[in-house]
């Protein structure tokens, strides 16, 4: 059987989805958008039904899955609405904007018995894939502490656009850049947070002169997150991992990665920037390290680079997943994990001090 889905939201990211669901055989039935000009245009393209909001094209029905593409405050109730409406759901990032709406929405996956997965489309990328085969082999022995880093020197996505809108997006570069925070977590093993102690920042987040490449202002709009947070957790196993996340911060150039130290080896993805927002001047880097008695081996993977960053394999993954022909790249746990971290992050940076994270 064909699976249909129902697109909410036709923006920039409804392309990538569209060309996994077609690789894997799904058809975009509706297309949902508040903006009834770029809704019917995509609609349009594909020949789906167009509907204004989600509760209409619930109560009309014709699909089998939702993919929510909408901005950070509507991913919960949405995909709450749909698991309740008996539809599989595939949500962008981040899941929610706090840790108890991940876990209402696991929650709810659990009771429709339908799949809830979400668009952590970097665990997707050929890199990514082969890293994580080394660790699940094994071979990296136990991994005691990870690394994870997002920092760009001038990337805030547009000032007082929904972005910059703690109401709407849940926070700045901390839950917006979370991808390597996620691969962190996978290489980790997927353990249960403890403690988390972070410090967030705000000394460029109302200031325009600070622009750089990335979105366009909105004039007169709401600039109230974080433009950096810094912090470190500590999991239940033992294990640690530090974050550095940023927006804007005086650093040399834009800098995407996420590193591992195991017992028996340690590993690298990192991506650098020539020059700062310029894609066209980036390296991908991806090695392992470990010592072959007093000898240093430092492999390097070749891989084909992916310039869709595993999005459009993500799609196809969650089609491939409801049909039952692929196991889940993420589950609803694997997310409920990511949001205690962020939700911890945000409350100790305002408490000032370490925050103790409830268990599952």
């Amino acid at each position: 059987m064909t699976l249909k889905i129902g697109l909410v939201g036709a923006g920039s990211m409804a392309h990538y989805h569209i060309a996994g669901y077609r690789r894997a055989g799904a058809t975009v039935a509706a297309v949902v958008d508040h903006c009834a000009e770029r809704g019917r245009a995509l609609a349009g393209e594909l020949g789906a039904a167009c509907y204004s909001d989600l509760t209409t094209l619930l109560a009309a029905g014709g699909v089998d899955a939702v993919a929510i593409l909408t901005p950070n405050r509507f991913h919960a109730p949405m995909t709450l609405a749909a698991l309740g409406a008996g539809l599989h759901v595939f949500c962008e990032k981040p899941p929610a904007l706090t840790a108890a709406e991940a876990i209402a929405m696991r929650d709810a996956a659990r009771r429709s018995g339908r799949v809830l997965m979400f668009n952590l489309n970097n665990r997707a990328r050929a890199d990514v894939r082969a890293i994580a085969a080394f660790v699940r082999q094994g071979k990296a022995g136990r991994i005691n502490s990870a690394q994870a880093v997002w920092m760009r020197r001038t990337g805030i996505p547009g000032f007082g656009g929904w972005f910059t809108n703690r109401e709407l997006a849940g926070g700045g570069p901390l839950i917006d850049l979370l991808h390597m925070l996620d691969l962190a977590l996978c290489f980790l093993g997927e353990p249960e947070p403890e403690w988390v102690l972070a410090q967030t920042f705000d000394d460029f987040i109302s200031n325009p002169d600070f622009r750089g490449p990335w979105g366009v202002p909105q004039p007169g709009g709401v600039t109230n997150v974080e433009n950096a947070c810094h912090g470190f957790v500590r999991f239940r196993t033992g294990q640690v991992l530090t974050l550095r996340s940023s927006w804007a911060e005086l650093i040399r150039s834009e800098e995407i990665s996420v590193a591992f130290q195991g017992t028996c080896a340690g590993g690298m993805l990192r991506r650098t920037f020539a020059v700062d927002g310029d894609e066209s001047t980036t390296r991908d880097l991806c090695e392992l390290y470990w010592q072959d008695g007093p000898r240093p081996v430092n492999r390097e993977i070749e891989f084909v680079r992916d310039e869709a960053m595993g999005r459009i394999e993500s799609a196809e993954n969650f089609v491939r997943t409801v049909a039952g022909e692929a196991a889940p790249l993420n589950t609803p746990d694997d997310a409920v994990r990511l949001m205690q971290i962020i939700d911890a992050a945000y409350r100790s940076a305002a408490a000032g001090a370490p925050v103790r994270v409830d268990s599952l």
